[in-house]
């Protein structure tokens, strides 16, 4: 007879086992433990506690040795992490540095990654829309991907869901392009915005302009005082962590509050290689967790595997869970896993100035902008590329303007910055992209991580498509801010690798045959039904709006699937 530890086997099995521990893993833990499951919540990274491990949370510009600005050194060595906006001195050390966790870019990828208990979850901008019925019909109607075998009716009820606990903030704005949810007061747009807003509606009978919807709270209900969150101050430092709780995250909602249940085992620093397949009894029954710091292996198990280690990592330990029965990964029967990756095309931007009344200004730094529902390809196919992009615009007034012959020092220069300058517009895109075969991540053959894992190699580009709705975004928005009264408008491509968008999903997409897809209209694998995947490496497309709130419904769907699932014996 073998050598069994009983002990360690039974202090290693659990109910159900969450990988990854940012927005989606996050709500996989408390839905979970909720229904009453013991749940173990994996996280590669270190451990990152609720306002404890804010370092940099309340440190003013001049308590930094560089005023907030990368010392060169870091930027050279981080050249993919440096391009990201949020990277910066005060958050930097939430962020993936290059040189520790390599990949293979077979084409230009900017894979932005943040290691910790929370994850992105710390660092995301925190715009939240909901999807219409447009978003999960495309496919299907305009022929790419493969049908999504949900509806928005299937997940409405859960964004609900999600939204009270969350927070979000917007108003009520009766669109059918992008449904309205459970909100808090909206943000305002200032007087120019507004004024922007009402030349663009006048001239556009299909553009509606909004103020932005994000996960701040503006006016806390009880359910945010329960965990501890308060009111967004409009300070703008979201990156560095909120001690306030005022925008969400793992570590100040949704992670606390699974822990109240005395069911969540929460173990930083392990970084998972693969799930474990029984051949036996054709299901999973665990997985294999490399420790980060000693190298040791241990295994744990669990009746339930929810998968939520960010969408390409998430794709990397499938493409590494292989067996006799899954040589090629976990439920990878037919070459699908991996492939199908998409993003949100970000390339399109434009600047403009506005003359705006010199009297009016504005109070705080909000935390969303204005924006545009998309206006393309709605009702029927009428451009010349397929899908649409959202819009988002700002107004500002900026110290001092474009003044080139401002003084940089002195009393002259304290002067000119006691005042602001003229009024300037900033609009951007947000398009989508299609799923495409060639878009794609597989394992390295010969390239192993530090802890033994292969590499992943990255094979992700744009499209003719995706150039042709940039240059409809860049006429357009022209045209619009032409309309609106702007004036010297400046128009841009950034050129930007796929990835800076920090938007990829797929590669273990959603549908309804197993032949053309990986995950049920429950986020199961179609062949291994007691591991789920909710992140975004389960998405069919990528819509145009912004995709967590989206990521977090499914979560939240799929978890208390999977609970009563395994209550019934059907896992």
């Amino acid at each position: 007879m073998a050598n069994v530890n009983f002990n360690e086997l039974q202090n290693n099995t659990f109910d159900a086992i969450v990988i990854g521990s940012g927005i989606s893993g996050g709500w996989a833990a408390k839905e979970l433990c909720e229904q009453g499951l013991k749940t173990l919540l994996l996280e590669r990274g270190k451990d990152v506690v609720h306002i404890k491990d804010y370092p940099t949370a309340t440190m003013n510009p001049w308590d930094f040795p560089h005023r907030g600005r990368l010392p060169l050194q870091i930027k050279e060595s981080n050249p993919i992490a440096e391009r990201c906006y949020a990277f910066s001195e005060a958050s930097e050390h939430f962020f993936v540095k290059d040189a520790e966790h390599p990949y293979v870019q077979d084409k230009p990828f900017d894979w932005i990654r943040g290691y910790q208990v929370g994850g992105k979850s710390l660092l995301w901008a925190r715009q939240t829309q909901r999807w219409s019925k447009f978003d999960f019909e495309g496919p299907a109607r305009d022929g790419f991907a493969v049908d999504w075998p949900i509806r928005y009716e299937d997940i409405a009820p859960w964004y609900s869901h999600v939204e009270h606990f969350v927070g979000i903030s917007g108003n009520h704005d009766g669109l059918e392009t992008l449904p309205d949810g459970e909100f808090l007061p909206a943000w305002t747009m200032n007087v120019v915005e507004k004024e922007i807003q009402k030349r663009i509606m006048s001239n556009y009978s299909d553009r509606n302009v909004i103020i932005g919807r994000c996960a701040h709270l503006t006016q806390p209900k009880e359910i945010h005082l329960q965990q501890g969150r308060g009111q967004c101050q409009a300070r703008s430092l979201c990156e560095r962590g909120c001690p306030f709780g005022g925008y969400f995250s793992s570590n100040s909602s949704t992670i606390p509050w699974a822990s109240k249940t005395g069911k969540l085992t929460l173990r930083p620093d392990s970084i998972v290689h693969s799930i474990i397949y029984d051949e036996s009894k054709q299901r999973a029954i665990g997985v294999r967790v490399i420790d980060a710091h000693t190298n040791k292996a241990v295994e744990y198990f669990s009746k339930i595997i929810f998968v939520n280690a960010s969408t390409l990592n998430t794709n990397l330990i499938l493409l590494n869970s292989t067996s006799k029965r899954f040589p090629d990964g976990l439920g990878n029967d037919h070459g699908l896993l991996g492939k199908y990756i998409a993003f949100h095309n970000y390339r399109g931007s434009m600047t403009a100035s506005f003359d705006g009344p010199m009297d009016k200004y504005y109070y705080g730094r909000r935390p969303t902008a204005v924006m545009m529902p998309n206006f393309r390809n709605l009702y029927k196919q009428e451009t010349d590329f397929l899908r649409g992009y959202m819009v988002f615009y700002t107004a500002t007034r900026a110290a001092w303007g474009h003044n080139t012959d401002r003084p940089t020092v002195g009393a002259g220069f304290k002067e000119a910055i006691s005042e602001p300058g003229p009024w300037n517009v900033f609009m951007m895109m947000q398009g989508e992209t299609i799923p495409k075969v060639n878009n794609m991540v597989q394992l390295s053959s010969n390239l192993k991580d530090k802890w033994g894992i292969q590499l992943l190699r990255i094979s992700v580009g744009y499209d003719d498509n995706d150039a042709r709705l940039l240059k409809d975004f860049l006429i357009q928005g022209a045209e619009m801010l032409d309309k609106a009264g702007c004036k010297n408008i400046i128009t841009a491509d950034s050129g930007q690798n796929p990835g800076l968008d920090i938007h990829e999903i797929g590669g273990v997409r959603m549908g309804k045959d197993p032949k053309t897809s990986m995950l049920n209209k429950w986020n199961q694998l179609h062949t291994c039904k007691n591991v789920y995947v909710t992140d975004g490496a389960c998405m069919t497309s990528t819509g145009t709006q912004n995709p967590s709130l989206t990521f977090m419904a499914l979560t939240a769907r799929a978890a208390n699937h999977a609970a009563a699932a395994l209550q019934r014996g059907e896992i």
